[in-house]
């Protein structure tokens, strides 16, 4: 039988309706009445209600405020709406929160109940098809979308991570549930792709590792299930075997996993095997499997297991890169490069090497490198800022293979750069072509410093010793020489040659240009046209 609320702050209205309609042809079993949105509330925290006949206009909260409160928290009660207002601004609200019908009053008591009728209808129709959802085709063709789903509201707690909250949850949804089931959680968990991939290829990859997942480490679908957690990250879900050999027999197929991702799929993967648990404990299994991958640092394509795996020291001993620092100030970069990476791979092989050691050498190694470029007069943030070095930097904490890429990558481009300032008659003729290309811009020392990665004191030190001539001397030698060219050679007008050359204020150029030629602009001009002629 079905249960029905009427709404309203008019108590004529409401014993109106009461006794106005047929209530027991309808198949109502019980009426409720409430006259205020406080009341109403305090009916459904006692009652379920199917149908629920509102008011708009009301003091206080409004029908409509109560509508959206009763699908937030009651979703299967249905709202027919009752006002004295043809508002089609009522009208248009009322069907965007799904009410059945908008009736005006005098309500015709006919009408009503043909409404009313209307909505059990629809009850009756949507009951059929849960339970044809619950026994029938719809079950076999979604159960595998409503289990993944259900898997994922786990690991991020939109289902709380209590027995009972589960055990509802997994009613709720159909999903046959057995709280004493016990699972396997595995993370599969791409460290680097070993070519560089448009994101469309790397989503692509990452659907292939999956069904490869779904292959080789569940095998049958029904028996567990692949799940995309986030970028680079899958979770792979079994039912628990105490089989005494399960264990070595999941490590193996992990470990022809690794080997399949390496050789089709072009990437380095680890796989992290956590312990049976039931569905309640999913969220904190998968944090602790999050951990160990995070920790892991020193190895590629293995298999860990979360109960052998612990960090096993706290005490950090980093290399003495005092030493090191002297080393890279006579130029030994490729001898600091060696023993750093003799470092990092015996700590790797004395299982000593965790992300907490890694982060403070990488700190530590990325100080000393900056600090030797800005003795040399080198902007380490303009040399490493280009796309490729900026990648380096971002990954190179993640792992012993990404920090030694990143020393690689720094080392060789510091050598490289090094080798050209050493040469500074290169980097003079740099200077000077730079000059001449933007000689029309406001170009102030920093800007020429910046595009050769030289401190400009530094820059200002061997241009000069070069060409005996500050920068700024060069620079407005260079334009003026133009301005004379242009003047002589064109018709320009003046201010225009002068904005042509950099200067945006004509008096100023004037007074330059007198100030170096004793005569002003256009007496230049007409003065060597003349002799032209």
């Amino acid at each position: 039988m079905l249960h029905l609320l009427i709404v309203d702050d008019e108590i004529h209205a409401v014993e109106g309706i009461r006794s106005g309609v047929n209530w027991e042809r309808l198949g109502i079993s019980s009426v409720f009445s409430a006259f205020t949105v406080k009341q109403a509330k305090e009916v459904f925290d006692s009652e379920r209600i199917d149908i629920m006949l509102c008011d708009i206009e009301m003091p206080q909260a409004n029908g409509l405020e109560l509508t959206e409160w009763v699908n937030e928290k009651h979703p299967q009660t249905l709202t027919i709406f009752l006002t004295c207002h043809a508002d089609f601004k009522y009208a248009k609200q009322a069907l965007q929160l799904g009410s059945i019908d908008y009736i005006l009053k005098p309500i015709p008591f006919t009408e009503l109940e043909k409404t009313i009728q209307k909505a059990i209808d629809k009850i009756q129709k949507d009951s059929e098809q849960a339970q044809f959802s619950q026994y029938g085709q719809f079950w076999f063709q979604h159960q595998p979308m409503l289990i993944e789903r259900f898997w994922i509201d786990l690991i991020h707690q939109a289902i709380p991570p209590a027995a009972e909250a589960v055990r509802n949850a997994a009613a709720e949804r159909n999903i046959p549930y057995d709280e004493a089931m016990t699972v396997v959680p595995v993370l599969l968990s791409v460290q680097r792709w070993h070519k560089k991939l448009t994101l469309r290829e790397e989503k692509i990859m990452e659907y292939a590792l999956k069904n490869a997942a779904e292959e080789l480490i569940v095998g049958n679908k029904q028996n567990g299930q692949v799940i995309a957690l986030d970028s680079g990250r899958l979770l792979a879900i079994l039912p628990a075997d105490n089989h005494a050999e399960f264990e070595i027999l999941l490590k193996n197929k992990c470990e022809s996993y690794i080997e399949a991702c390496g050789q089709y799929f072009y990437c380095d993967l680890s796989c992290y095997i956590g312990s049976p648990i039931h569905g309640q404990d999913m969220y904190a299994m998968v944090n602790q499997l999050r951990d160990v991958e995070k920790s892991n640092v020193a190895y590629n394509n293995k298999v860990f297991h979360i109960s052998n795996f612990q960090v096993q020291f706290t005490h950090h001993e980093l290399p003495n890169m005092g030493l090191w620092a002297v080393m890279l100030k006579e130029g030994e970069f490729s001898k600091v490069l060696q023993e750093a990476i003799t470092y990092l791979e015996q700590k790797v092989q004395q299982d000593r090497l965790d992300a907490n050691l890694l982060q403070l050498f990488y700190q530590d190694f990325q100080q000393m490198m900056y600090v030797a470029l800005q003795n040399k007069g080198i902007q380490a943030h303009q040399l490493f800022s280009d796309p490729i070095s900026l990648n380096f930097t971002e990954t190179a904490t993640r792992s012993v293979t990404n920090l030694l890429s990143w020393m690689n990558h720094t080392m060789s481009r510091a050598v490289e750069f090094l080798g050209s300032i050493e040469q500074s008659e290169s980097v003079v003729n740099r200077v000077i072509s730079y000059i001449k290309l933007h000689i029309a811009e406001d170009l102030s020392r920093e800007d020429i410093a910046n595009h050769v990665f030289l401190n400009p004191d530094y820059l200002t030190r061997i241009f000069k010793k070069e060409t005996g001539l500050a920068i700024s001397d060069y620079l407005f030698q260079e334009r003026l020489k133009l301005a004379q060219e242009l003047l002589v050679k064109t018709d320009m007008p003046i201010s225009a040659v002068a904005s042509h050359i950099g200067y945006a204020n004509f008096s100023h150029f004037s007074r330059m240009f007198k100030k170096h030629t004793d005569m002003n602009p256009n007496e230049y001009r007409q003065l060597h046209q003349q002799r032209e002629l």
